[in-house]
């Protein structure tokens, strides 16, 4: 069983919270990578808003869901289709989704310097999408900015290290629909077994199961569905800023027969200028990093080219 983490006084900084959640993210960051928060401060009708948002665009046709492909951004948002993924570098996934960033006006200098992921956003033309969208953008995005105020305190750093690292940062709101796994797609996963790319992914998942995780010796736990919280787990640009202090853990989407799946994935990856290099105090004295250092811009596009297979 993943451990549950009770957020309560974190937001507010109050020091017996930040010492208390950072002890036990940090356990379970070095133990098997995943927990699921609670008392969080996200609003349960902001929750259930954005299940409804996703359900009724994936309901739309074909035709309306390609209006707004992926293909058409150089900046990973849009529509992407059944089958267009591979995490696993071996079988497509058997899913679809829609990638939101952050919310960026063409004017914006660094959209209009064409930068690597600061295009401007797809939006549908269903009924609330984009004021429900960003208001959970908004305060997923807040939320994980807390989480790293534990993070910093578990690793030795002031709880301020990560703010600069993460006020512009190439965030993806990902809306996600699985869709009822038949009798001839076999063992067709519906997301591969992979590792997320980031450095906190904070996960929304409805109650149909579905999500697997790898402990370390090897063996496979299900994530069953806890009301009121969010699943999380600390992606490769963390275990590459920790110097494998964390690791990020392998995980997996089974698609169930007979029942669609939706979740709700915001993957928090720093500013595009954030240098992932060894955080002080995470290496023993006299011994080289493991990794070398890298700007996260230039990583995470490293990870989309394997996934999707072009530049």
């Amino acid at each position: 069983m993943l451990d549950i983490i009770n957020l309560a006084g974190l937001a507010s900084g109050e020091p017996s919270a930040v010492r208390r959640v950072a002890a036990e993210i940090g356990r379970a960051c070095r133990d098997v990578g995943f927990f699921y928060i609670r008392n969080h401060g996200v609003p349960d009708a902001l929750l259930s808003g954005i299940f409804g948002c996703s359900q009724a665009f994936f309901a739309s046709p074909g035709t309306v869901k390609d209006e707004f492909s992926i293909k058409r951004s150089r900046h990973n948002r849009g529509y992407v289709g059944i089958a267009t993924e591979s995490l696993n570098l071996v079988h497509a996934d058997l899913k679809e989704a829609f990638n939101i960033g952050l919310d960026l006006l063409p004017s914006d200098p660094e959209v209009v310097a064409g930068r690597p992921f600061r295009g401007v956003n797809l939006w549908p033309k269903t009924p609330g999408f984009r004021e429900t969208a960003l208001a959970y953008f908004n305060a997923v995005w807040r939320l994980g900015i807390d989480l790293h105020l534990a993070i910093a305190a578990d690793l030795g750093l002031p709880t301020s290290f990560f703010a600069d690292k993460f006020d512009r940062p190439m965030a993806t709101l990902r809306l996600l629909h699985y869709p009822p796994r038949t009798a001839d797609q076999g063992d067709a996963p519906g997301a591969g077994e992979h590792t997320d790319y980031g450095s906190v992914t904070i996960l929304l998942t409805d109650a149909v199961a579905g999500l697997e995780v790898r402990q370390r010796d090897g063996t496979w736990i299900k994530a069953p569905y806890m009301p009121g919280t969010f699943v999380c787990n600390i992606g490769d640009c963390l275990m590459r800023w920790s110097n494998d202090v964390y690791v990020s853990t392998p995980h997996r989407v089974t698609n169930p027969p007979g029942r669609d799946r939706y979740s709700v994935a915001f993957f928090l990856d720093p500013n595009p200028d954030a240098l992932i290099e060894c955080l002080s105090g995470c290496t023993e004295p006299g011994q080289a990093p493991k990794y070398p250092p890298i700007l996260a811009a230039d990583y995470l596009t490293q990870r989309l080219v394997a996934t999707y297979g072009t530049g």
